[in-house]
């Protein structure tokens, strides 16, 4: 299974994005997706997280002003980011946990390799 994301570069305080990754491969379902960041100098934190039926849960720093949305079918999330700020600038890593290859294997968790976010004037 590999994740790829798109989406990410740089835009001035205020603006939006929309980050993208589908997940590929031999895929039976996935139980969760979500996005996380990682700023210079601080750990990886969620920023938000959708499950297979639509469940989400976000980050305080970035509620009301983030969206996480799936599309099963196509296994892949999104992320509409507006309002943004400085400190929103990160690295920004997809996840797909909960991944089953077939309805009675085991669960694995997959990391995409992260698109940068950098929020700037």
């Amino acid at each position: 299974v590999q994740l790829q994301a798109s989406g990410g570069g740089l835009v001035q305080p205020g603006g939006s994005l929309r980050l993208s990754c589908a997940a590929s491969g031999t895929i039976f379902s996935i139980n969760a997706m979500g996005w996380y960041r990682q700023a210079p100098g601080k750990q990886r934190e969620l920023v938000a997280l959708i499950t297979t039926g639509g469940s989400t849960n976000y980050a305080d720093s970035v509620k009301g002003r983030c969206t996480i949305s799936r599309d099963n079918a196509k296994n892949t999330v999104y992320l509409q980011m507006n309002s943004l700020k400085p400190e929103d600038t990160a690295v920004y890593y997809c996840n797909a946990d909960g991944v089953k290859y077939t309805s009675s294997s085991l669960t694995y968790l997959y990391w995409g390799p992260g698109t940068q976010v950098t929020v700037s004037s």
